[in-house]
């Protein structure tokens, strides 16, 4: 029996078990009589515990640092109240046999504090129960709902930001997790804070009620059951009530002056509020002379209390020469030098896989006046935009792109930026911060004075203006940016042509993982037993190489697991793939319902490839004169659909859509081959150009 209770209280937390217990001991306190001993050992412990908290509040850093606080207000609130009512208990039950029997502690508040004269005891009692509940309970408990409301209407800004830094790269899930708690925790706080503040408030009111409630009920106990006089009952029952307003009042005004210390922190600092105060209130010397100069002026008026007046001009006059003494020294004394560290040869250094740094899969570097445009804490707008342009790209591509690495390079112009892929310089340009870069779309009205330049992203004709020249620049048909939208332009237009190298085996599998979290059976049947993983990453690359979205990540398994069985060929498979997704393919090309107007091949030239292509060969296989005329030709026709405002798109079929779309990706980037195949049959056909006709 005896081990099993010892078994029984090791597996117990004390601690766990210490909060309820002290929670039903003070409420056991209003029905269980207590002797004075106990009494004035209770009082005592509130006192103390009042004083733990107002150091406490004095010593954090952040409110968050004392989050139990509001518990604690509580806590104290119901001992107090607690010993009220048992210290009532006995000063109606004996009071009458004189002022120690209800305890020391209210015998030395009611004679010591006050002199034993009640009159003054209640003037002091009244006045501190005001000063608590007018000036320092009703202000904390402003600041706190105030502080209560502003912190969660912060709240989806924080998060946005937490999602914004997390999607960027700049933090990890571990630190996001913690900064949405420290959020969640603020707002808690706060919150609990404002309610709390009515406890004390409660509180204060509730001592009055128990001051008047005790005296009324100790002049009839006093003159009805004991038979004192009225003098006699009003001097000893109000002296004990007194004592006892003040024992609790006390203790009550000390933990309202913490509440207000917790709900005024202000500042990050890892500094506690006496090292602010005494820096930010003491720490000037000039406010200091100036303040013994006024007391020293005042102290040598007739009448003024001189000692006082000159003794507190002196010691400012000392702290502010001492201070002026302290700087002086500071600012003169010469660095320490540091000492030299002794060269270690050369032949004992050894290499080690630390020295094997990762290359950044997307890097921006800046030079250094484009710093401010990607600085976290004069808040670049660049930084936003990357930010921005990134959860764009996975909304729009279909999947998770690496975060882009910004870093300064001295060794850049002062306006330029690069960009990067892998280490390998994919963009190069110049940004003007304050100025703006006025585009030609093409159909503008008059020149503007700048400096003459081109679209980094398009290759337009463009000028860099002063910022004055905006609103003229908008009047005469000019596209106007600013310099991180030129950038963030520029960079968004990179990732997107180059979104097939940006999808690796990672990405791949973080696509797959993430689509199995809705369809598990789906991507278990497809991945690795039906195709590889690398065979789907090749797939969706040559989807993104010519520009299709791969968003629609269902039909795309779909289609791959239904013909995984007839073949194994990343090409093959591709051409299925788009014959699936024609429908977005075309939607995307020509929006609507409108009629698709297209180029097509002359049938003798779609017979002259077709051949080439049953012989074996690619595009290297088609006669040289031939593969010229073909990429002019088609340059041509492109350029005039882009003229009347049409894209630039080529219907071949399906065989040859392969070929061509390789042949003349590089000739012309912004024709777009589909197959026949791919267009739905509710889509009407108008042919503009007819390419090989002229042969």
């Amino acid at each position: 029996m005896n081990q099993s209770l010892l078994d029984f209280l090791k597996r117990m937390n004390v601690r766990q078990m210490m909060a309820p217990a002290i929670i039903v001991f003070v409420l056991s306190m209003m029905v269980l009589p207590l002797p004075p001993l106990m009494l004035d050992v209770f009082f005592t412990f509130n006192i103390a515990i009042s004083i733990i908290v107002l150091l406490v509040a004095m010593y954090v850093l952040k409110p968050l640092d004392f989050s139990v606080f509001p518990t604690v207000l509580l806590v104290t609130t119901l001992l107090r109240l607690s010993l009220n009512v048992a210290s009532t208990r006995i000063i109606l039950l004996e009071g009458h046999n004189g002022p120690e029997a209800a305890g020391k502690v209210i015998e030395a508040f009611g004679h010591f504090l006050v002199g034993g004269n009640y009159f003054v005891g209640i003037v002091v009692f009244v006045i501190l129960t005001l000063i608590n509940f007018i000036v320092i309970t009703k202000g904390a408990g402003r600041i706190a709902e105030v502080s209560a409301r502003f912190t969660l209407d912060a709240m989806p800004g924080k998060q946005m930001a937490i999602d914004a830094d997390l999607n960027a790269g700049l933090i990890g899930e571990d630190a996001a997790r913690k900064r949405r708690a420290e959020i969640a925790q603020e707002a808690d706080f706060y919150g609990s804070m404002d309610g709390a503040s009515k406890f004390v408030r409660g509180d204060a009111v509730a001592g009055i009620l128990i001051l008047v409630i005790n005296v009324i009920g100790g002049l009839i106990v006093g003159i009805v059951q004991h038979d004192l006089s009225a003098g006699d009952a009003a001097a000893t029952y109000t002296l004990l009530t007194i004592g006892d307003g003040l024992v609790a009042q006390i203790p009550a005004l000390i933990i309202s002056t913490a509440a207000g210390l917790v709900v005024t922190r202000v500042g990050g600092d890892d500094r506690d509020i006496g090292t602010q105060v005494g820096q930010q209130v003491f720490g000037n010397p000039t406010v200091l002379m100036l303040t013994a100069a006024i007391l020293g002026v005042l102290g040598l008026i007739p009448g003024m209390p001189h000692f006082a007046f000159l003794l507190l001009a002196a010691v400012m006059g000392g702290g502010s020469w001492w201070l002026q003494i302290k700087n002086a020294a500071a600012a003169a004394a010469p660095a320490q030098p540091v000492a030299p560290v002794e060269a270690l040869p050369t032949e004992n250094l050894e290499a080690s896989w630390a020295d094997v740094a990762p290359v950044d899969v997307l890097g921006l570097e800046v030079g250094y006046r484009l710093i401010p445009l990607v600085d976290k804490g004069q808040d670049g707008e660049l930084l936003k935009r990357i930010r921005g342009l990134r959860k764009k790209f996975a909304q729009e591509i279909g999947f998770l792109a690496a975060p882009v690495h910004i870093r300064d390079n001295l060794e850049l112009r002062p306006n330029a930026y690069r960009i990067a892929m892998k280490g390998v310089e994919v963009g190069l340009g110049e940004a003007y911060p304050g100025m703006y870069l006025a585009i030609n779309p093409g159909r503008v009205t008059g020149t503007l004075p700048g400096t003459p330049t081109k679209d980094p992203a398009f290759g337009l004709p463009a000028i860099w203006v002063e910022a004055g020249l905006r609103e003229q620049a908008h009047v005469l048909g000019y596209t106007v940016v600013d310099a991180s939208t030129v950038v963030a332009t520029h960079l968004n237009h990179l990732i997107l042509s180059h979104a097939g190298e940006l999808l690796g085996r990672q990405e791949t599998q973080s696509l797959l993982d993430h689509l199995a979290k809705e369809s598990p059976k789906l991507i278990e049947d497809l991945v690795p037993k039906q195709l590889s993983l690398a065979v789907v990453q090749r797939v969706l690359q040559n989807l993104l190489d010519e520009g299709v979205s791969i968003r629609d990540m269902r039909s795309i398994i779909e289609t791959l697991a239904e013909c995984a069985l007839r073949t194994q060929d990343p090409m093959e498979l591709t051409s299925q793939v788009r014959i699936a997704l024609g429908r977005s393919i075309v939607q995307q090309l020509f929006p609507g319902t409108s009629e698709m107007q297209v180029m097509t091949l002359d049938p003798q030239l779609e017979r002259i490839l077709g051949q080439v292509l049953q012989g074996g060969g690619d595009a290297s296989g088609i006669e040289p004169g031939l593969a010229d005329t073909l990429l002019r030709e088609t340059a041509m026709a492109a350029q005039k659909q882009e003229d009347l405002g049409l894209p630039a798109v080529l219907l071949v079929p399906g065989s040859l859509r392969w070929l061509l779309a390789r042949f003349l990706r590089r000739a012309v980037p912004q024709l777009k081959v589909i197959a026949n195949t791919e267009v739905p049959d509710s889509r009407t056909l108008k042919v503009t150009n007819l390419i090989g006709a002229t042969r």
